[in-house]
């Protein structure tokens, strides 16, 4: 048994910020960070446009903030968690300013606000095109330094450890606890039980349970698979935010994003033969939330038959461009595009979970003494859809939140203590054999197909109730494979996955009125 009084899991922006929240305020606690990859790889990493927060307050606000965040989550955001994130974001944002993270400025010396969908203003702090692997540097930097606090790579979460593991131990399965996890040490292949007094999960999206995605190949949803398996309350999973402009490639797995900021910098939208579209859909056109921009992306490809449309830059400033986004501009060249000369073929692809674990204000779940911030947790800021850079603000502030009420428990050290000694080892018992990779794999595609075609853009009931059945044939095959193989990333990112796709397709068939990005073309017709 391995003792520490926090363990984060996940080392993106939520995770770093929390961690070092705490570690600053109470010095002598123990900290453990686990991340199943490398320190830096994280969802974080690779957010390009920045964050919203309001810092201009002669022509912005915190209501104008406010209300388009409440406009783009299509009326189902909590307006208390709304209030809460905008307001307090210029803070949390100075912090990490004082951390170390920098912004870029204009020739006045002001902060450099970039413009995304959804946006009434100008309000977008970023660091090039950069801004989420800048913030990450950042934090990783800070952590580094701390003594109290250690980070742990190629550590693989297999389940967390409630009242469920310990033989004999009365519990109330509507109130349970959490004591830590069971961890893989991806290099020593052994299981260890983690002890602690509380945990917080921070560990990101579920972009892999499509096909096509702009998140990094670590994004398969494990705590959402963790908290599900421990009778956490999930909630607006249906609601699965597609960015509208990822590169085309006809390679699965990670696409390029080109930034909405790009849009918001004046680029256009053409068909594959160059003709424009978004006036057809909304009055805001380019600038129109991203719900609305992907379906309309959606709509117009399967219109025309085409695979893709097409991103249309050529009459903007270059100079200007090339400060602003010169590692979009380069990852085009990379593919033989050049953003001055050619149009750029775009298509949808999954990008943000905009439901999750769900939490109250200060980021608790339905388990006591386990906390979830970011892209795995529903706090309520997103409703039915995400407003463009909200998601990295949301981040920090109920980061901080998580903080102050983790460091008000162990103040008041009144934790359900139990003998940690009860807690079985990890269960290796019975015939077990090497499952072959590729029948992991196979299975893996499988899913991401039936989520991509089934449970996409546009739904329906048909499309739906054919996804449940497969998504059980799935299921049950992946059961069969863990109870008779070695454990692996592989096996547990697949069982995984596969209960983000069951919570995902469930709450689909529950919700009864199209909302933001949900869209179901068989509720048009009642």
């Amino acid at each position: 048994m391995i003792y520490t009084d926090i363990l984060v899991i996940g080392s993106g922006i939520s995770g770093l910020s929390y961690a070092l929240k705490v570690a600053q305020e109470r010095p002598d606690a123990t900290i453990t960070i686990i991340t199943k990859s490398d320190d830096e790889e994280s969802n974080t990493k690779y957010a390009q446009g920045g964050v919203a927060v309001v810092t201009n307050f002669e022509t912005d606000s915190f209501e104008k903030h406010i209300e388009d965040t409440l406009r783009a989550g299509g009326g189902l955001c909590n307006r208390e968690v709304v209030e809460i994130v905008i307001k307090e974001g210029p803070q949390r944002i100075k912090e990490i300013i004082d951390w170390g993270v920098n912004f870029d400025k204009n020739s006045s010396n002001t902060y450099d606000l970039g413009r995304e969908g959804g946006h009434t203003e100008n309000r977008v702090i970023h660091h090039k095109d950069i801004t989420g692997a800048e913030i990450e540097r950042a934090l990783l930097d800070a952590i580094n330094k701390l003594e109290n606090t250690q980070l742990l790579n190629h550590h693989y979460v297999i389940d967390l450890i409630t009242e469920h593991h310990i033989p004999n131990e009365p519990f109330d399965k509507y109130s349970l606890n959490c004591y830590g996890a069971y961890v893989l040490d991806l290099k020593t292949q052994q299981v260890k039980k983690m002890s602690a007094k509380i945990t917080l999960m921070a560990t990101g999206g579920c972009g892999h349970v499509y096909k096509n995605t702009t998140n990094p190949i670590i994004a398969t949803g494990d705590g959402i698979g963790l908290a599900h398996r421990a009778k956490a309350k999930i909630s607006n999973m249906q609601f699965i935010q597609f960015h509208p402009t990822a590169f085309y490639s006809n390679r699965p797995g990670q696409l390029s994003l080109i930034s909405e900021a790009v849009r918001g910098f004046g680029a256009k939208l053409r068909t594959a033969s160059g003709e424009p579209f978004m006036h057809k859909y909304d009055e805001r056109e380019e600038l129109a939330s991203r719900d609305i921009v992907a379906r309309a992306i959606d709509s117009e490809m399967k219109l025309r038959g085409d695979d893709f449309v097409c991103l249309d830059c050529r009459s903007l400033n270059r100079e200007e461009f090339l400060k602003h986004f010169p590692n979009i501009y380069q990852q085009c060249m990379d593919e033989g595009y050049d953003m001055f000369k050619d149009l750029i073929p775009v298509v949808p692809a999954s990008h943000y979970l905009c439901g999750g674990i769900d939490v109250d204000t200060f980021g608790q779940s339905t388990i006591k003494n386990m906390f979830a911030v970011g892209e795995c947790s529903n706090t309520g800021l997103h409703g039915a859809n995400r407003l463009a850079s909200n998601s990295l603000l949301e981040a920090l502030v109920f980061g901080h939140r998580a903080a102050i009420k983790t460091v008000e428990r162990l103040n008041e050290d009144k934790f359900n203590y139990i003998n940690l000694n009860k807690v079985p080892e990890w269960d290796e018992k019975g015939l077990k054999v090497n499952e072959e990779m590729v029948l992991l794999n196979y299975l893996r595609k499988q899913l991401q197909v039936l989520m991509s075609d089934l449970v996409g853009i546009v739904r329906s009931n048909s499309r739906l109730e054919l996804a449940k059945q497969k998504e059980e044939e799935i299921y049950r095959a992946v059961k069969e494979i863990y109870n008779f193989s070695f454990l692996s990333p592989q096996l547990s990112e697949l069982r995984n996955l596969v209960s983000v796709a069951y919570l995902i397709i469930t709450q689909s068939i529950e919700q009864k009125e199209n909302r933001g990005a949900f869209y179901n073309k068989s509720l048009d017709k009642k």
